[in-house]
């Protein structure tokens, strides 16, 4: 396990759990976002690692985003964040393996954001999630571009004015996470998830990823000839890949398939 004052990286193959303990709420700065985005870069370039867990220390906040009292000591709005963005992971190149959020509290605006960015999304049933950013002075940023897209058009203007707050079960209505679960399961529920996933042929996974983020604003049409055509050549890769292969005989065999990413 990796420990720094910012958060723990718990490196159990093959699932990373990243736990964020800053303070009350769990607040980030631009060091500690680019401490984490070192961490995510490791984790995408280790094939050892399927799954990666991101979750907050306690039970009040999973992360209060950005933290204001770094702002008022000079901290800039548009600071180095680091190669992924905000939070380490949802902006990195070439990430395409799933990130799990494990909304421990309250996810309050890059909270929320970095919650909006993970893959998959378990909740505890007390978690809340808010964009408190125009109450401040400033603009949401992923959150900005992402919840329009993922809320109805009112909800999603009411949520980024600030002046409404989703439970864990509105988000569960809306889409925005898997499951609800109580706090003394979270984690349990997390992992449980991410096991799941992890036994999936990496390749699949990652093709399956980057078509989704490629593919997600285009018709169903558009998709499917940039796959089909080549502009998404992880596609090809799992087709074509010797763990296809693996998979049918495996099947056929009634016995767990032995994935070799190739």
């Amino acid at each position: 396990m990796d420990v720094t004052p910012e958060f723990t990286a718990d490196w159990a193959p093959p699932i990373l759990t990243v736990t964020i303990h800053r303070g009350k709420a769990n607040a980030i700065d631009a060091a500690t976002s680019r401490k984490l985005g070192e961490t995510f870069q490791l984790f995408r370039d280790d094939s050892d690692y399927r799954v990666a867990i991101i979750t907050g220390s306690g039970e009040r906040f999973f992360s209060a985003g950005w933290d204001l009292n770094a702002a008022v000591s000079g901290e800039g709005y548009e600071s180095d964040y680091g190669p992924g963005g905000f939070g380490g992971f949802a902006e990195l190149p070439g990430l395409t393996k799933p990130v799990i959020a494990a909304v421990n509290g309250m996810a309050a605006g890059g909270g929320f954001e970095m919650m909006l960015a993970a893959d998959l999304v378990v909740a505890a049933d007390h978690a809340q999630f808010l964009l408190p950013e125009a109450r401040r002075g400033i603009v949401p940023d992923v959150g900005l571009v992402r919840l329009p897209q993922m809320l109805p058009r009112v909800v999603a203007v009411e949520v980024l004015l600030g002046t409404r707050r989703l439970t864990a079960d509105e988000a569960l209505h809306f889409g925005l996470v898997n499951r609800v679960v109580p706090l003394d399961r979270l984690m349990d529920e997390a992992v449980g998830l991410a096991d799941t996933v992890a036994a999936a042929a990496p390749l699949s996974v990652a093709a399956i990823l980057d078509v989704i983020r490629h593919t997600i604003h285009q018709t169903p049409e558009a998709g499917l000839a940039m796959m089909r055509e080549g502009a998404l050549p992880s596609y090809r890769v799992a087709i074509d890949s010797a763990d296809a292969t693996e998979g049918v005989k495996a099947f056929t065999e009634k016995r767990e398939p032995d994935w070799q990413g190739r």
